[in-house]
Order: structure tokens, then C-alpha cells, then sequence
């Protein structure tokens, strides 16, 4: 549970899957939390954060930005200048102007195409797709600007979150948590990966733990890809209760870049306290409340 004396906090992305359950957790904590989105809902801030003026409304008087506002890699890979004003452009302003503590969410789409090898906290990024080299931009700024003492910030790698809502999302992975959806509905479901494929996982409470934790979080490295649950497809349905009701068309390209990641080791995260979901009962549990 995060302490109400942290002070007040600034969400981007909040109206988000995973800004919406951002923020529930610190408003539930007590936290004083601004919910900045593009989109009007209840308790949201809306607004255009490109715009200066409105950025300076938003972040004014408080302690810490966790900042989730982006396009996602499907979207990105679609409309490059899109990607660059919003996953780049964007984040390199609210760097340079956020007042105290900066939390990024970076993704593992800055790794590329996995190896058969173990990802480590030493593995070079090497992404392959314009949303991972935007993150991997926006990671190598945070870090200069940490170095240079006018940021204190800190960027974390999050792997698939399930489970996401059945919309379009952009995402090329949604297919992760689109299994979820529809064995939990009882439907049948065509996968674009084999029941082999495997990827990282945590659920949204996981991640919102990992997020707000990080404002907190002192002595840390400027960059730290989260612990996360390596999931078997076929293991996912099988605990789904998925039997006879899913086919498999595997796409081949697909499966390489989001069914492919080999075991992950995080060392540094797991010191800092940062955890996963524990075990796959428990991110099934979590991902569908």
C-alpha cells in the first residue's frame, strides 16, 4: 500500500487499461491523484498534453508524473509521425518539465525479436519495431537526464499486461489477452501462435503495484525491465479451461516478434522488491477479476 504523505501524483494515459487501474489503486490508497487522458470520463483531467499550456495545468504542484500515455506498437508501426509526436516528442517534453519524481513505462518491445537466449539485465536492446525504438529513445534520454541531475526519474520495462478489454487496441499481441476474454466467455478462439509460443506476463494490478512502488523506490538504475511470469499458450489455455475450444493458425512472423521470449532473469528489479504475479493461478485470477 503507497503511504498518502508521497504527495500529490500526476497519471498520464489514465482513462488506459492500465492507467485506469493506476489510478483506482492510488485513489484507493488515499493518494491526491491528477488522471490526465485526452478523453473526457469522470475524474479525468482532459486535455492535449502537447499543448504547453495545458502540460503546465496539469503537472502543476505535483511530486511525481507516472506517465503511460502512448501508441501502441501496432499503431505506431502504422503512423510513424504519429509514434514520434506522441511516444517521443511527448515524453521528451513532460522529462524536461515534470516536477519531482518521473516514472516511464517502457516496454520490452525495446529487446526486438527475442533470441532462444535468456534475457538478462545486461542484454542489449535491439528493437524492431518503431514503437520499441521510440521507448528505447525515450529510456536513453531519461537516463542522460538523470546523470545530469535534472531529472529523478526512472524507466520501467513492462511486458504483456492482461487482460486488456476485447477492443481495438493497436496492439499486435492483443491475442494475449483476447484468449482471456474468450474462454472466460466460454467462446471459441483461433490463436495466431502455437500452443509452444511463450511470452512475459502480468496482470494490471501487478503492474499498477510495480508502477506506484517506483515512485518511492530509491538507489535504483535509471532503466529496469519488471519480473514477469513466462507463459506457455498452451499451458494459458489449459488453465483457462480452454480444452476444444481453441485452434491454432500460427503466423509465423507474429509468433517471432510476441510468442518467442525466452526465460527472463531481473536481477536488479527483484532487489528492489519489484515482483510478478507469483504463478500463472494467480495471473489468471488477477487478469479476470
Amino acid at each position: 500500500m503507497a503511504s498518502p504523505d508521497i504527495g500529490r501524483i500526476a497519471v498520464t494515459g489514465a482513462a488506459g487499461f492500465v492507467g485506469r487501474a493506476v489510478v483506482a489503486r492510488l485513489r484507493q490508497d488515499g493518494i491526491e491523484t491528477v488522471a490526465i487522458d485526452r478523453l473526457p470520463g469522470d475524474g479525468i483531467l482532459a486535455g492535449d498534453l502537447s499543448d504547453s499550456a495545458f502540460r503546465r495545468e496539469a503537472l502543476a504542484n505535483t511530486k511525481a508524473t507516472i506517465h503511460l500515455a502512448a501508441v501502441p506498437g501496432g499503431a505506431a508501426e502504422a503512423d510513424y509521425a504519429l509514434s514520434r509526436r506522441i511516444n517521443l516528442d511527448l515524453t521528451l517534453a513532460l522529462m524536461e518539465e515534470a516536477q519531482g519524481r518521473f516514472i516511464y513505462a517502457s516496454s520490452i518491445a525495446v529487446f526486438g525479436a527475442p533470441s532462444p537466449e535468456p534475457i538478462d539485465d545486461h542484454t542489449p536492446p535491439r528493437p524492431a519495431l518503431t514503437y520499441g525504438a521510440h521507448k528505447l529513445m525515450s529510456e536513453v534520454a531519461l537516463a542522460n537526464l538523470k546523470r545530469l541531475g535534472r531529472l529523478d526519474g526512472i524507466a520501467l520495462r513492462l511486458p504483456g499486461i492482461v487482460a486488456r478489454p476485447r477492443a481495438a487496441s493497436g496492439l499486435k499481441s492483443a491475442f494475449m489477452s483476447d484468449v482471456f476474454h474468450a474462454l472466460a466467455a466460454g467462446e471459441a478462439i483461433t490463436l495466431p501462435v502455437s500452443p509452444q509460443a511463450t511470452m512475459w506476463m502480468l496482470s494490471a494490478q501487478a503492474v499498477a503495484e510495480a508502477l506506484i512502488q517506483a515512485v518511492t523506490v530509491r538507489d535504483a538504475p535509471a532503466v529496469l525491465t519488471l519480473p514477469a511470469l513466462r507463459v506457455g499458450m498452451g499451458e494459458l489455455v489449459a488453465a483457462l479451461g480452454g480444452a476444444g475450444k481453441v485452434s491454432y493458425v500460427p503466423d509465423a512472423a507474429l509468433e517471432a516478434q510476441f510468442g518467442a521470449y525466452p526465460p527472463l532473469s531481473t536481477p536488479a528489479a527483484d532487489r528492489l522488491g519489484f515482483r510478478h504475479d507469483g504463478d500463472l493461478a494467480t495471473l489468471v485470477r488477477r487478469a479476470l477479476p
